[in-house]
């Protein structure tokens, strides 16, 4: 048996933990709203149509904030449509996704059922196809208390009292050529400023989310966010950036040390951030918001690899015919593997919760989400519910740094230990708690914990993610295939770690 030490020390922290680092994304996409979030008619749905299912499951998972409406569907969404007496919506066509959206559900619908949920919206504005002055529209209709044209329609559209949102994207994705509106960083960075204006005109006290670079691939990849964020540095709170881990074409391996590909992305946005304030000479600190994060697989778009992403305009579906009504696409089935390296990325953000204050699972609900309901029937968990879950429920209080001496191994990353943690150190419980990835796929590994300064700590609770069949998927009829397992707490500071899988130890007096 392989063995593994993990030192840490009280005194060496990375960072507090932010409640936000636990946050998703939903959009207009598939059915992620419709028959996800919102199916009036549906037997479990209440007097507004909302599936309480859904909300049960949501709530569970602890989410604190969500992002709406897109993602993509945003840079050709007019919120207007969404508002206002139902049988007056227009049905437009959504050319992000080639579907039909009816606008059955916006704004109001989803503060409402987040208020319900009670989760925090994070509201993205058009910044493609939209205008600075519908940004700022938007943020009246939501934040002004009344006495203006569009908070007096929000209140004669049933919601008096504001939303107070706090947290608002200035676009997204707008250094892709996929983007309806696609802009280049100094057009992107001009407008941005302007709306950022008005917005902070209607309501000087939100926060603003910064487009940054998503895509390694791009030729702009870092050079638009050192051009935007060198005019937007002092406008904006966050600087956004995307990531998705595929497991496609490069084995197992390097998909299990997809941990490592995200810390290098997300210390790369860090560095321009750091760049950018030192030369500009300026003085508060930016914060890095994930707001999209996950596995996707392209199970179900016409995608070879990300880097096919370079130039591509349109996505073509292998599961729905153009311009359908809340299609099934998008609609992934995770693995266990997916589950395990899932576990692994969220280990990476909390070994940056000195930068990352906000991330989003994208998505939360059927579209690549851990969440998938059946049209007027039932409801399960997906394999990467469980890691998300643990981290949304044990990952609170501060990471502290972590010295490990373990094995290798070799990836396209590098050599690489055998072991991956994030430790996190608990002071209200007086908890230690260690999310660490096994990464040996043919042997356990007896991982001894040596901490120092916290008091005497033995293992009190030892779960797992792993299983012999790491394609074993969760089904309707099978909901619990893959989840998480509770094994005996060894009561000394040595735990042993099945092979390739996920853990949660948590140490205690």
């Amino acid at each position: 048996m392989k063995k593994a030490v993990c030192f840490s020390d009280k005194h060496y922290t990375i960072g507090k933990i932010d409640e936000k680092m636990y946050s998703s994304f939903t959009e207009h996409l598939g059915r992620s709203i419709y028959s996800g979030i919102y199916e009036p008619g549906h037997p479990d749905a209440d007097e507004d149509g909302y599936r309480k299912d859904v909300m049960e499951l949501v709530k569970e998972l602890g989410v604190p904030v969500i992002r709406y409406p897109g993602g993509n569907f945003v840079s050709c969404y007019d919120w207007h449509d969404g508002i206002g007496p139902k049988e007056n919506r227009p049905k437009r066509m959504d050319y992000a996704w080639s579907s039909i959206e009816t606008n059955e559900f916006g704004i109001d619908e989803f503060c409402r059922w987040a208020k319900k949920v009670g989760v925090e919206p994070m509201i993205a504005v058009n910044l493609g196809t939209g205008s600075i002055k519908d940004a700022g529209d938007l943020v009246e209709y939501c934040n002004h208390p009344g006495g203006t044209y569009w908070s007096d329609l929000r209140a004669k559209n049933g919601s008096p009292e504001p939303y107070n949102i706090k947290y608002w994207c200035l676009g997204n994705e707008m250094e892709g050529s996929w983007q309806a509106g696609h802009l280049s960083a100094e057009d992107y960075t001009k407008k941005a400023l302007e709306a950022a204006k008005i917005m902070k005109w209607v309501d000087p006290s939100i926060k603003l989310v910064a487009c940054g670079s998503s895509y390694e691939m791009l030729p702009t990849y870092m050079e638009w966010d050192r051009t935007m964020l060198t005019e937007l540095y002092d406008q904006v709170d966050y600087l956004s950036t995307h990531n998705y881990t595929m497991n496609s074409g490069q084995g197992t391996t390097n998909f299990v040390a997809a941990y490592k590909q995200l810390d290098s992305h997300i210390k790369n946005s860090g560095r321009v951030i750091e760049y950018v304030k030192a030369k500009n000479h300026f003085e508060k600190d930016l914060k890095i918001c994930l707001d999209e994060w996950n596995v996707w697989n392209f199970q179900d778009i016409k995608l070879d690899s990300l880097d096919d992403l370079q130039g591509l305009t349109t996505f073509e579906m292998t599961s729905a015919e153009k311009w359908e009504i809340a299609p099934s696409i998008l609609q992934e089935k995770y693995s266990l593997l997916d589950a395990i390296v899932v576990g692994g990325l969220g280990i990476t953000l909390l070994n940056n919760a000195d930068i990352v204050e906000i991330a989003c699972l994208a998505q939360l609900i059927n579209v690549i989400a851990p969440i998938t309901t059946i049209r007027n029937g039932g409801i399960f968990k997906q394999a990467i519910y469980h890691p998300f879950h643990m981290l949304s429920k044990y990952g609170h209080g501060t990471t502290m740094k972590a010295i490990v001496n373990a094995p290798k191994y070799s990836c396209d990353f590098g050599e690489l230990n055998i072991v991956e943690p994030a430790v996190v150190y608990n002071e209200e419980a007086d908890e230690v708690r260690i999310f660490v990835l096994n990464c040996d796929q043919e042997e356990e590994v007896e991982l001894e914990i040596d901490l120092q300064g916290y008091g005497e700590k033995k293992v009190k609770k030892h779960l797992v993610l792993n299983g012999e069949d790491y394609e074993a998927r969760n089904t309707i009829e099978d909901p619990d295939r893959v989840t998480m397992k509770e094994l005996e707490a060894s009561g000394t500071n040595r735990v042993i770690l099945p092979k390739l899988s996920w853990n949660v130890v948590i140490l205690g007096s």
